[in-house]
C-alpha cells in the first residue's frame, strides 16, 4: 500500500492518526475519532492549535474550561454545513457524544495566544467552484482571511459522481511567496453511497513522486508536494475534508501549466 494512504484501523474509537512524525513533514496533524453515543474523547492541545470538525453526529463539548453544549445537526458529511470549533494552542478540549459522532481533529502548530472559538454552520461561507464536470461545492471552516487561527486552513469540498476536483492540477510546495505558497495536506475521503470509489493522483513536474490511489470510504491521503487532483466515478459523490498548514497561513497555488488552458473560456 502507497504510503500516502492511512486506511482506518477500525470502526471505533481513534481510527485514523496522522501526526507530523508518521507522516514525514512539519506541520499538518489529523486525526479521526468514531463514538456511539455516551463515548468521549479529551485531550489537550500542547504547542498546537486543533480545529474539531464535526463531519457527522452530535455531540456535547468543552474546550478550554468552557461548557460549549451541544454541537453537530447533520447525520452525513453530505447533509449541510459541520460544526467546528477551534481550541488554541496550550489548552484543551472534550467531546461526548450524544448520537454516533465521526470527529476530525486538525491540528498544525500553535504561534500566539488565542481563544476558543466556535464556528457554527451559520458562521461558514459556501462557494462552488469550476463549471462543467469540474464544479465541486466548498464549504469553507477556517479560511485565511477569517484571523481565527495561527497556521491552520481547513476546509470542505464535496465533488459530484463523474466530476473532478482539485483541478486543473495544482500545488503549493514552494515557500515562495507571492508566488506560490508552502503547505502540507490532508485529505479525508467519504463516498455517498459508501461502497464507491475514486481516484487521486499525487505526482511532481520530476516525476519523482507520482502515485495513483485507489480512493474508498473514510481513507486519508497525504499530500506532502506536487500536484494532487481528485476524480469521482459516476453514481458516486466524493466528500473530502481538507486540512493544510505551513511556514505562512497563505494558500496560494501553482497551475500545472499543460493543463491551465482548461481554465480559459
Amino acid at each position: 500500500m502507497s504510503e500516502l494512504l492511512v486506511k482506518p484501523s477500525g470502526n471505533t474509537g481513534k481510527v485514523i492518526d496522522v501526526t507530523p512524525q508518521s507522516a514525514g513533514w512539519r506541520y499538518v496533524g489529523f486525526a479521526l475519532h468514531k463514538l456511539t453515543a455516551g463515548q468521549s474523547v479529551s485531550a489537550a492541545t500542547g504547542d498546537r492549535e486543533v480545529c474539531l470538525v464535526f463531519v457527522s453526529g452530535t455531540g456535547s463539548v468543552t474546550a478550554g474550561g468552557e461548557t460549549l453544549g451541544k454541537m453537530g445537526e447533520r447525520k452525513s458529511p453530505f447533509d449541510g454545513k459541520p460544526a467546528a470549533v477551534y481550541v488554541p494552542g496550550h489548552s484543551d478540549w472534550s467531546v461526548t457524544a450524544e448520537t454516533e459522532v465521526e470527529l476530525a481533529v486538525c491540528s498544525a502548530p500553535a504561534l500566539s495566544h488565542r481563544a476558543v472559538n466556535v464556528i457554527g454552520p451559520d458562521a461558514m461561507s459556501q462557494e462552488v467552484r469550476g463549471k462543467g464536470t469540474n464544479v465541486r461545492h466548498v464549504t469553507n471552516i477556517l479560511p485565511e482571511t477569517d484571523g481565527v487561527a495561527d497556521s491552520l486552513l481547513v476546509v470542505e469540498v464535496i465533488t459530484p459522481g463523474g466530476h473532478t476536483s482539485s483541478y486543473p492540477p495544482h500545488k503549493h510546495d514552494r515557500d515562495a511567496l507571492p508566488e506560490e505558497s508552502y503547505l502540507e495536506e490532508t485529505y479525508y475521503h467519504r463516498l455517498n453511497p459508501h461502497q464507491g470509489f475514486a481516484f487521486q493522483r499525487v505526482y511532481t513536474d520530476d516525476r519523482s513522486l507520482d502515485e495513483t490511489l485507489l480512493i474508498e470510504d473514510g481513507v486519508t491521503t497525504l499530500v506532502p508536494r506536487g500536484y494532487h487532483p481528485c476524480a469521482a466515478i459516476h453514481g458516486y459523490d466524493l466528500y473530502y475534508l481538507n486540512v493544510m498548514a505551513g511556514p505562512h497561513r497563505r494558500w496560494k497555488f501553482h497551475n500545472q501549466p499543460e493543463h491551465e488552458w482548461l481554465l480559459g473560456g
